[in-house]
């Protein structure tokens, strides 16, 4: 894929303009993206198939498994990571370098992204992902089919952790077919390193909240959303493309785009407990109220806890455990909605300050400028 077909794409839209489409948020994401999730889709597809043949060849029955895991990677995903990692190497190189030399280490970013999900379904207990089955789900379903003794949940679960486990091999596994120097490939390493154990250290604390609300705040439950979500979807690809691009560290585009990637990460993961209360189904491809019905303190329901008068968190507690639809309304009557709402365009605005500054290709800050407020704003 030529880099002028993406640069293309960014000059249409910001000729058509943010009112363009049904959806506009979600029009401007899929300009930008177009032509880089098929040019990354077609290399995971490519490095797949070989995988999954290989296993096949192990025993017959890894024929379902490997594919089940192939399925995970390629079906569906707006490849967030990797267009945000593309910007970040597009930003420091301009509009001239070759992309293929890079473009396995930005497909490698949506491997490390499946091994994340499935792994988190198993943990949320969650039965559907993009509008279907999840791994664990599914698996447990072949389990009763055919026949087999033992728990299904049970069976279901530890082949989902196998597919997870598999997932990061492979990111690492392709991660190494980009064709970079070696000393710049070190520091490459060093970032995706980096951003694997923060994304463990956020999940981590995501599930210690589940587990000790009482002791959770606001404060908290941002710190979740900046380790969980935050670096590997939108900061850490961003200094990940740098790195392929061998911007050193303590150059100022490095600085921008920490800043600009912390606070649309941020604005990400509000959205996302936004659309987890309030967001259409057949959108989110997930049931809207799992947070609410787990209690997971998220930012959305710390708010709503702290900004609630005392009559209003004395029915948050009573309907704690009742319909969700209820509990849902009560929150938003607390003003957390709107207090979120207002976050993310806090979130937006730091962002777009810190590139207005940045030393940055001018495509790649059309591009930025453009995701984040798709990002900030999408509805699934």
């Amino acid at each position: 894929m030529a880099n002028d077909a993406v640069a293309g794409n960014v000059t249409r839209v910001a000729a058509a303009g943010p009112g363009d489409g049904d959806d506009p948020v979600r029009a401007v994401l899929a300009a930008y993206t177009h032509d880089l999730v098929t040019a990354v889709d077609e290399t995971l597809n490519a490095f797949l198939t070989a995988e999954v043949d290989t296993l096949n060849d192990i025993d017959p029955s890894m024929g379902s498994f490997a594919a089940t895991a192939r399925e995970a990677v390629l079906a569906g995903g707006k490849r967030i990571r990797s267009t945000f990692a593309y910007w970040g190497w597009r930003g420091a190189v301009g509009g001239t370098a070759a992309l293929p030399p890079v473009l396995p280490a930005l497909a490698a970013l949506e491997l490390l992204h499946t091994f994340a999900l499935v792994h988190d379904d198993v943990m949320d207990a969650s039965t559907t992902r993009r509008g279907r089955p999840t791994a664990h789900v599914a698996f447990a379903e072949q389990h009763v089919a055919a026949g087999h003794r033992g728990d299904p949940g049970r069976f279901g679960e530890a082949v989902a952790v196998l597919i997870g486990d598999l997932c990061m091999v492979w990111a690492d596994q392709l991660l190494a077919h980009a064709s970079v120097p070696s000393t710049r490939l070190f520091e490459v390493r060093r970032c995706y390193d980096q951003m694997r154990v923060e994304t463990v250290a956020g999940q981590y604390l995501d599930v210690l909240g589940e587990n000790d609300p009482a002791s959770w705040s606001v404060d908290r439950a941002l710190r979740v959303a900046r380790y969980k979500t935050a670096s590997y979807t939108v900061q850490r690809p961003l200094l990940f493309g740098a790195c392929l691009a061998g911007v050193p560290a303590d150059d100022p585009l490095v600085s921008a785009y920490t800043r600009y990637g912390l606070a649309v990460g941020e604005a990400f993961q509000l959205r996302d407990d936004l659309l987890g209360v309030y967001g259409d189904p057949a959108a989110t491809g997930k049931p809207a109220g799992d947070d609410l019905r787990t209690g997971k303190p998220t930012t959305l329901l710390m708010l709503a806890r702290e900004l609630a008068t005392p009559a209003q968190l004395t029915a948050l507690e009573a309907a704690a455990d009742g319909p969700v639809d209820t509990l849902a309304k009560l929150v938003a009557e607390t003003g957390a909605v709107t207090r979120v709402e207002q976050m993310i365009a806090e979130r937006v605005s730091d962002a777009l300050a810190a590139l207005d500054a940045a030393p940055v290709d001018q495509t790649a800050r059309t591009a930025l400028t453009g995701l984040a407020t798709a990002a900030a704003n999408r509805r699934a």
